[in-house]
This record gives structure tokens, sequence and C-alpha cells, in this order.
């Protein structure tokens, strides 16, 4: 008889702290599971919580609430007739834990605790969990009173274990463990498992997830084996976004895949279908896996007796094994696109506000995150035509329309027209180019759009100002005499009033439209700007979110051309991004005249290009300023090595200047890894000594040896 086995796993859109929720969404999968037949479900890291809740794991009511959804769950009877996997946080002994709770019928049959925390990047695991290190101990967990009450079970066991059932035998990991060098899959699968599941808690970053696949494929490739991987999906309450593509491998080859980005549906379920018989043919067709294997330790084992998870009743007749599929890998400009539109629509949803405003200046970084939202409005009515009636509920309470409401968006363009302010806010020194693109692009994208002079608010500054020091001490620009001190206070006082400007008109537009509530401020700084400085301290990078603020200027200029392709050629349609993306960045906060136009390069003292090299080799490269020099001077064979020293100076020196900027960086999607994001991110200081002495030294000694 051949072993065929349905297994299910999925993507969550669980919200860190939302018990209810996130206990409607583990039933759900749970149900859609059964219904398509599985009788193995897994679901992802931390799925009770939510992955996010960081701190609030260093509370016991975060520990008492977890137990208390899962009490409902086995209560609720979903956990009957199926092995379900749980994750969740387990307090042990007074040691915190990241656990996996497997639950058959109405018994916990392990509390599987993380062998290997997640402590670099993004992650600090073992700021609240610590790691399980006696991994040859199977401790008994003493159950709290209420599961005791719900189950009349006592105790459990905790630790690392195979689990054997009747006609097989599965054992599952967490995130971390299947990207560290020596995942406990390899013993699993040497010891005789079959079903690998990995519940895991993977945010994006543009063009991650070709690795991610290669180490689920990796891992079962050599040894044989199925492998079920389950993911978040979306954004649970911070900066990540949860990318899902939940997938089931079988000896190497994906034969079910999730999605990467979704707003349809919270709770998406993969299926398969595996033949556990073609696991064994694998294996004993590898002679050497059969010598390790025979080598092996054992594992501790439980047994679930009389429980089955291939399919007996038909012998395999009426159901066939899953067939390879090709692997859908978004292009990074469809990333772009998609993740930080998803995430925007998260936390609109989920945040009670009544739509977006965004200061529309023109500009490429500007219009990205328009571009953005606009790709976000087609997401939601694309999923409103294929009946998608939660996303409809959520789409009317964000608008302000009544319970009983029948609206329904007609397009894209009219959905934007509803939830997505922009404002054109023009100084005598903007140019008629830029509030023109503006439009155009606004219109293109259907955004409820202002065209405003702020001028008079800017004069009012600097009268202010002439009243206090007198007239004589009337600031001037740098092309009428100005000195650097004076150019540089007229351009950030122009840019501050532009954010003070903007959270006023996000309280007020909602009131004068005749809704509730207010709306959520978008920044539009890139992350090669963050890096250098070049922002005004609380101007419009300072906003509520930025989708943009984790990508690069290089991604964004393509991103722009590929948002301006036509629908039909997979593009967004905003054609006008196009003479958006042909125009020089500049920041028009200094006056134009016949010999002098500001632009963002020539401020910055470098170029994009080169910015993107800085920020990579500082956090990915790992460089201080004489390693970034030595590196550049091998690539950057087109300058001299006094040329290269003098851009490397240059560049550590307005970071090291600007990086007190970075603690009041507006909370951004999280896209790049050399994001200097000070949050979590890149831990660093805010003073430095800015002129570096010692390590210029060793650069001028390098100059001159290599001469």
């Amino acid at each position: 008889m051949t072993r065929l086995a349905v297994i299910a796993t999925c993507n969550l859109n669980q919200w860190a702290m939302d018990f209810q929720g996130n206990l409607n969404r583990i039933q759900q999968s749970i149900l859609e599971a059964k219904e398509k037949g599985a009788r193995y479900r897994v679901g992802p890291e931390l799925e009770v919580t939510g992955y996010g809740c960081e701190d609030h794991f260093l509370e016991p009511d975060t520990f008492q609430h977890s137990w208390e959804v899962i009490g409902e769950l086995i209560e609720s009877r979903v956990t009957e007739g199926i092995l379900v996997d749980v994750g969740l946080p387990i307090l042990h002994r007074g040691v915190s834990y990241n656990c996996r709770c497997l639950i058959y019928d109405r018994r916990i049959i392990l509390l599987r605790p993380k062998l290997f925390l997640a402590d670099d990047g993004n992650y600090r695991e073992s700021r609240w969990f610590r790691a399980w290190k006696r991994r040859s101990v199977l401790e008994k967990y003493k159950l709290p009173e209420d599961i005791v009450n719900i189950t009349g079970q006592r105790t459990c066991p905790f630790g690392e274990a195979i689990i054997e059932v009747e006609d097989t035998s599965l054992a599952v990991e967490t995130c971390e463990e299947l990207f560290t060098v020596d995942s406990p899959h390899v013993k699993y699968l040497l010891n005789g498992v079959e079903i690998l599941a990995n519940g895991s808690g993977s945010h994006h970053h543009l063009r991650k997830l070709d690795q991610r696949l290669n180490l689920i494929r990796g891992a079962t490739s050599k040894g044989g084996g199925v492998y079920l991987y389950a993911n978040q999906l979306g954004c649970d309450g911070g900066r990540l976004y949860f990318d899902g593509c939940a997938c089931i491998c079988v000896n190497g080859q994906i034969v079910a895949q999730g999605s990467q980005f979704c707003l349809e549906t919270e709770v998406e379920v993969v299926v398969g279908v595996v033949d556990l018989d073609e696991v064994t043919s694998h294996r004993v067709a590898v002679a050497s896996r059969g010598v390790q294997a025979a080598e092996m330790e054992d594992i501790s084992r439980i047994t679930i007796p009389g429980f089955y998870i291939c399919n007996s009743s038909d012998n395999g007749l009426n159901i066939v094994p899953s067939p390879p599929i090709q692997v859908r890998i978004h292009h990074p400009m469809e990333e772009i696109a998609l993740g930080p539109a998803c995430w925007l629509w998260d936390y609109l949803r989920r945040s009670g506000a009544a739509g977006f405003f965004l200061p529309l200046s023109g500009g490429a970084d500007s219009s990205a995150s328009a571009a953005i939202v606009g790709s976000m409005c087609q997401l939601l009515c694309r999923a409103v035509q294929k009946g998608y009636i939660r996303v409809l509920e959520d789409i009317r309470r964000v608008c302000g329309e009544s319970h009983d409401s029948k609206y329904v968006p007609t397009d894209a363009r009219e959905l934007a027209s509803r939830i997505f302010h922009t404002c054109f806010m023009g100084t005598k020194n903007s140019s008629k180019d830029t509030k023109e693109r503006s439009k155009v692009l606004a219109n293109d994208i259907g955004s409820y759009h202002l065209d405003i002079n702020v001028d008079i608010v800017v004069d009012a500054m600097v009268k202010l100002f002439c009243l206090v020091f007198g007239e004589d001490k009337m600031p001037r620009f740098r092309v009428y005499g100005g000195s650097e001190t004076e150019n540089l206070a007229l351009q950030n006082i122009q840019a501050r009033i532009r954010m003070v400007v903007s959270y006023f008109f996000a309280q007020m537009l909602p009131f004068i439209r005749g809704r509730k509530g207010s709306l959520l401020v978008l920044g539009s700084a890139n992350v090669d700007e963050g890096l250098r400085g070049y922002l005004t301290k609380y101007d419009c990078s300072s906003a509520d979110i930025n989708p943009i603020g984790g990508i690069s200027k290089v991604d964004l200029k393509t991103f722009l051309s590929f948002a301006a392709k036509p629908l039909e050629e997979n593009g967004l349609g905003y054609a006008s991004l196009k003479s958006i993306t042909e125009a020089p960045p500049t920041a028009e906060l200094e006056p134009i005249t016949a010999s002098y136009t500001q632009t963002d390069e020539a401020d910055m003292g470098m170029t994009y290009e080169e910015l993107t090299w800085y920020g990579r080799l500082r956090k990915l490269g790992r460089c201080g300023p004489v390693s970034m020099f030595l590196k550049l001077s091998q690539v950057w064979k087109h300058l001299s090595y006094a040329q290269i020293a003098d851009k490397v100076k240059f560049f550590f020196r307005m970071y090291s200047m600007n990086r007190h900027k970075m603690t009041i960086l507006t909370p951004s999607y999280h896209a790049e890894n050399y994001s200097p994001e000070d949050n979590r991110y890149d831990l660093r200081p805010f003073l430095y000594n800015s002129r570096w002495q010692w390590q210029f030294s060793k650069i001028d000694q390098l100059v001159t040896k290599l001469g």
C-alpha cells in the first residue's frame, strides 16, 4: 500500500498581543486544513501571541494568556482527529522559551523549545527567551490548572523529541534553526524522521526569498524527506513585513507554495499530498546517507498510539501526490510594489486611521511612496473583485462608511480619492515642473490632491526672527550673498514648516470632507539619504510611517520606471512617472537663478550610486574607514588612491556628523540589509568624533604606500 499523507502548512496574518484575533485565525487554519483532508497542520512561530511582542514577552500575563488560547483551542474541539503544531512562549522552571506545542485530540503531546535563537539583524530573541541546551533530556512540564481541567492531563514532555505515529515519524524545528550551520533537521533525518516542520517568523527584504527556498530544498535534497514551512504574513505591529510563502518540499522539490505578498486573506492554508515511500526510495539509493544514519545517536521519541498520518481508507487510489511546481519568485521591482503596499494596508486598517496624507513634491522619493499607495489600492480592488468580503468590510470601515453601507469601490483611482490625500507645498523656490509633475501623478493615481503655497508661513518665521534680532540680521540665501549658516537655516525652516503643515492638514482633512478620524502622514526619505544624513531633522522625512525608508535610491529609480509601465506589461500604469525618473533629484529649497539650480548629488558631495557602495560596505561588509578604502581601491579603478581616500573620508565625516538624525527616523518598511535604522537594526553611537583622526591617518599612510 502506498503511504500517501495529506499535510498542511499556512500563512497567518497575526497581530502582536491580539490574542482573540490570533486564536480565530489559528482555529480557521486548522478547520481549513481538516476540510482539505490534512492530518497534520503546522503554524508560524509564536502564532499565539504574534511574533513582534518584544518586551511583552517579559510580562507574566503574556504567558498566561497564551495558555488560555491553547485551552480555548482544545475546548473548541478543532484539534480532534488532527495533529496540530502551534507556536507560543512558555515558562518552564522560571525560564522563558520560544516553543512549539504539539496537540492531538485533547492531549498535549510535546512542548518543544527552540534550540538556536535569532540574535542578529532585526532579531533580539535572547532578550526575551533562552535557547534549550539540554538536548538529550526530556523533562516533565507541569501544565497550568486550567489546562488540567480541560484535558485531565497534569504533565507533558518538554524538550527535543521525535514524534512517532503508526505509519511515520516527524520532528519540528523553529525558524532560525533552518539557517544555522548545524541545523537540527540533519540529525532528525538521519534518525529516520520523514516529515519535518518549521514554524517561522521570517521577514521580507529584497532578494531574500531565493535564499530561504534554497535552504528548504537543501534540507531534504541530500537525505530525503518532507519539509513543511509555515510563516507569518503581514505587519504584526512593527517595521517588519512577514512575507509568508508557506511551502511544502519533498526530496528537494517544492510541491506547494503559498503567497509571499497578500492582503486578500488573513489565513492561507497550503496543503500537499506527499508520498512517503518516495522518501524511503530516495534514502535507500544514497549509500553514504545510510552509513551516517546507522552511526547516528538516537533522539528521544514520543509515540501517539493509534494515530495515522497517511490516508489508508482507499489504499491511496483516489488521491495522487502533489507534483513539483515552478517556484514563484518576484522580481525586486515587484517586491517593492507589493511588500510595502501590503504593509501599509495592514497598518492603516489596524490603526483606525481614515487614510493617508503624503507631501508630494514631484520628486522621485515622494512619487515612489505615492506609487506604492496606488499599488495598494489596485491590490484592494482586485481582492474585492475576487469576492473577499473581509477586505471589502475593512475598506468600508477605513472610508468611514456605516455598517449597513453598500459601498463597493469602482476602481483603484476611485478608492484612492477616498483614502489617499496628497499635497504639493510650494514656495518661491519651487519650479513649475515639479508642481505639474505632482499634479499629473496625483491624477494618475486618483488621490485627493491639494496645491498650496507655504511662503506665508515661511515669511512669518523670518519676520519673527527679525523682530527679535533686527532687520539688519535678516538671513539671506547663499546666491544672494548669505553665509552657509544663513543658507542652511532658510532651507531647514521651509522643510520643517512642511512637516508641521502636513500634520495639521492630516488632522483636519477628514473633518473638511465630512468624515471622522485623522490621516496617517507618510514619509518619503530613502535609505541612502538616511545613511548620509541628507535630510532636515523634523522635516517631511518625519512622519508616522515610511514605505520607502529601507529602499535605496538606485532601486527606487528603477522601480519608478517599472511603475510607469502599462498594467498590460505588469507595471502599475502610472505613465507620468517617466518624466519624474528623467528629472535630476532636487530639494528645491534654494532660489533658482540663471547660473544655479540646486541638485541632491551636488549638495551631498557624492552620487547615489556611491552612497549605495558606502552603505553596503559599512553594514554588510562591516567596514570601517580603512577597510572601506581598501575594498573600494579594488573596484574603483577609474579613480586614484588619493581620490578614493578623499571620498571615503568625506562619507565618514558626513555619516558621523549626521548619525544623530537616525535616532528620530520615521518607522520604515525594512527592505534592505544595509539600513541605518537606529531603533534596533543598526545599533551604533550617535555622537562621534567626526575627525576620525586615527583611522584617517592610516588611510593617508596607505595612499602614500600604494602611491
